[in-house]
């Protein structure tokens, strides 16, 4: 595809969706273009054809997936559906005769076994790449930070924690959000971003996790066809690595007064960015800025810069690998399943028995 206009398509035009939409336009002049859509729902259809007519991108659309495919109109698929439909999607992608390369948004499936079967289909397609949509790695600061870990400065990472405190969830189409069987749970559709960017800094991959949250604020008034919701609002998660590492998440959805919506330290064997030595006279600001990126967004310039990646991947034809794989997609998933299951059953679970799908 080197040199030639590399054709998009995004199923599912909701919110995110929409911000792919945009992302995409301002990748324009590194040869991409969006030529198709698909989405069931007619008001989603309409605003992102109202922002494809602004930038001039004629668009075909579809009401489902299967008939994009079955256009042959793409090159490249972004999936920004409801969590719930992933799998069905994905598998008919990677099943479908003409290969179509894949960034979906997080996380990857709702369920172990269906991020297994994606897995499983798609070693047998070595001409698709699927990158996941784990696009935190890429905020300029969260960046850096990688950056200054894995360059040693602060020894052997020894604890991760993040912070979350921050508004409740947005409204989605059909509220599919706010129910567990459609999102996984808070800790699989908030967190696997958090669960990823803790491996990437202890380096190693979870053991067992132990979790508390409840719904102590959030939703409780609310009703969807005479169901209540029933996700979590906040939560402690600890997990424990396999080289003796630990992280921890604090997240509270009822906290919208945060001064920083999100925090995250870092500490290792030496130091906490710089070394102990320096005490609290050597502590630094410092601010973190890629220049590459053309359009922040609602992320902070990452899903332009996941884009930017992926598309750099594609071009390289099979030699360079997606940066944001299905595996790490299936253990971050396999965390979160793990935090809402010890939830459930109070105690540690391990993630082996996520994996293996025991029955708890």
């Amino acid at each position: 595809m080197a040199g030639a206009i590399v054709k998009y398509g995004i199923i599912g035009v909701g919110m995110m969706g929409r911000e792919h939409l945009v992302n995409l336009y301002h990748l324009r002049t590194q040869g991409v273009a969006v030529v198709a859509i698909a989405d069931p729902h007619l008001p989603s259809q309409q605003l992102a054809l109202d922002l494809a007519h602004s930038f001039t991108w004629p668009l075909k659309v579809f009401s489902g997936h299967q008939e994009l495919l079955d256009s042959g109109l793409c090159d490249v698929l972004v999936v920004s559906t409801p969590n719930m439909t992933h799998h069905r999607i994905l598998m008919d992608i990677i099943n479908h005769s003409k290969p179509h390369h894949v960034l979906v948004e997080k996380p990857l499936c709702t369920t172990i076994s269906h991020c297994k079967e994606v897995v499983n289909a798609a070693r047998k397609r070595p001409d698709i790449l699927v990158q996941v949509g784990l696009e935190y790695r890429y905020m300029p600061p969260v960046a850096k930070l990688i950056e200054i870990v894995k360059g040693g400065n602060l020894g052997h990472v020894k604890m991760v924690a993040i912070r979350e405190h921050r508004f409740p969830f947005l409204v989605k189409v059909n509220n599919w959000n706010r129910f567990n069987i459609n999102s996984g749970g808070t800790l699989v559709e908030k967190c696997c971003h958090f669960f990823d960017l803790m491996r990437l800094f202890v380096g190693a991959n979870p053991v067992r996790v132990m979790a508390s949250g409840a719904i102590d604020v959030n939703h409780k008034d609310e009703v969807y066809d005479g169901k209540v919701p029933d996700i979590i609002d906040n939560a402690y998660v600890i997990v424990e690595f396999d080289n003796g590492s630990r992280g921890m998440l604090d997240l509270c959805m009822f906290a919208e007064g945060s001064k920083n919506e999100q925090e995250i330290s870092v500490v290792g064997d030496i130091g906490k960015f710089g070394t102990r030595e320096a005490g609290r006279d050597g502590v630094q600001t410092l601010k973190a800025e890629d220049h590459r990126i053309k359009y922040d967004g609602l992320h902070h310039g990452s899903s332009y810069l996941e884009h930017l990646n992926f598309l750099s991947a594609i071009r390289a034809k099979g030699e360079k690998a997606p940066s944001v794989d299905l595996q790490d997609g299936l253990i971050s998933v396999a965390m979160g399943v793990a935090a809402q299951l010890s939830i459930e059953y109070g105690r540690f679970v391990s993630i082996q028995e996520v994996m293996n799908e025991c029955k708890i």
